[in-house]
């Protein structure tokens, strides 16, 4: 029979009543003649509780128990949602990642997916199952401990298993209806996107849109997994959703496509660093060892010998670099004056892949900011995006501003 992957975040599993509707849908699956993998995150809220227990216990703590403790709430879904299942009758069995097994790699809070053995699920569809029911965001090391793939790793098991078992599509279920040109709640005139590019798609995720997991487009696009985006409560046809696909299956790519933000953003300055060779490897070797996710950079002009580096990281992540930084100064790797931490910022940025044949795109963006008396501190660009960083309080008023700059209201 086809396999079909089905993933449900935790706002579609929150509660007793929901994972029963979830069932239903699942079971409409069952009767098309699927075969069906769900891949289930943990009840709206649970992630959040174990990660404050965690903190509370200990704010640097062991990465090992960190998976441990975290890992659990998905556990609880899986079982709840095949039990469901069982009572309408339709075979069904959980499965926690060691069981399947899927392996990853030895990085505990942050682990990647190397192996998916298809035979342990395949032997139990041969024998009658009907629905393997998978916690999502978990695995297991090459040591056998239990690992995470970080938050909203979910979306990354799913793609994962489409991949592994050859899945005729991958829906995501979440709880918005698909991929829209903003935040609908910043931007009342949001749009949804029929169909958006993997690399817009792409961009969109790294850069703070919440619809999907950064790593979980990344495989689909390398292994091209046909990914819907829908809605856990709304009804759903064949054409419903935001399809991700290859840019060659869009008729007419828009200059913009997409305005993201991100709010949990610290710009930290280095004042004062030496401007010799090197000292961008002694800077930015030690954050990556600490697991700090460096995004934007920027080093002033050299005067006098010494020179500033700014750049941008989560603002979860600002004590972790701190700790590193004063680490790698203590030992002698690297002098500065001073690091400065600003955690009042905000990233915003314009993504599309019609940038690649249009010119003027920066030029309209910053303009747009000016005309709103919205300062920028930090730019950063690729070839189908531009970021910039700007002060927090004005993250709201320069989505709007932006998505109307660009038309985004309004269908190509």
């Amino acid at each position: 029979m086809p396999v079909l992957v089905m993933k449900f975040g935790g706002t579609s599993v929150a509660n007793t009543d929901r994972i029963r509707r979830v069932a239903k849908r699942v079971g409409v699956e069952v009767a098309k003649g699927y075969d069906v993998i769900v891949i289930v995150s943990a009840m709206s809220g649970t992630t959040n509780q174990l990660v404050g227990w965690v903190d509370e216990i200990s704010p640097l703590y062991d990465a090992r128990e960190y998976d441990a403790v975290v890992s659990s709430g998905e556990n609880v879904t899986a079982g709840l949602m095949a039990l469901t299942l069982q009572e309408m009758d339709i075979p069904a069995r959980s499965w926690q990642g060691w069981q399947v097994p899927l392996r990853t790699n030895s990085s505990h809070s942050a682990a990647r997916i190397e192996d998916i053995p298809p035979d342990n699920i395949t032997a139990k569809f041969a024998e009658g199952m009907r629905v393997a029911v998978v916690a999502g965001f978990q695995g297991i090391s090459p040591e056998g401990r239990i690992t995470t793939l970080g938050r909203g790793g979910s979306d990354t098991t799913a793609v994962a298993f489409a991949a592994a078992f050859g899945a005729e599509r991958c829906d995501i279920y979440t709880d918005v209806d698909g991929v829209y040109t903003t935040d609908p709640r910043i931007a009342s005139k949001a749009r949804k996107l029929d169909r958006i590019a993997f690399e817009e798609m792409l961009e969109l995720a790294s850069l703070g849109a919440k619809v999907l997991q950064t790593r979980s487009v990344e495989l689909a696009m390398r292994y091209n997994v046909k990914l819907r985006v829908l809605s856990s409560f709304e009804d759903q046809g064949d054409e419903a959703g935001t399809l991700v696909c290859a840019e060659e299956e869009i008729m007419e790519s828009r200059i913009v496509s997409g305005i993201a933000y991100s709010r949990e953003e610290a710009k930290m300055t280095l004042v004062s660093v030496a401007d010799r060779p090197g000292i961008a490897a002694a800077i930015f070797g030690p954050l990556a060892e600490a697991g700090v996710n460096v995004d934007m950079i920027v080093q002033n002009i050299a005067e006098g010998g010494r020179t500033d580096m700014t750049f941008s990281c989560p603002t979860d992540q600002v004590r972790r670099a701190e700790k590193a930084l004063t680490a790698a100064k203590d030992a002698g790797e690297i002098n500065y004056h001073d690091l400065l931490a600003d955690t009042d910022v905000a990233k915003v940025s314009a993504v599309g892949i019609g940038m690649r044949s249009q010119s003027g795109v920066a030029a309209r963006m910053f303009q747009t900011l000016r005309d709103e008396g919205i300062n920028i501190k930090v730019i950063a660009t690729s070839e189908i995006k531009i970021s910039v960083l700007i002060d927090r309080k004005y993250m709201e008023l320069a989505v709007q501003a932006l998505h109307d700059a660009f038309d985004l209201d309004k269908a190509a």
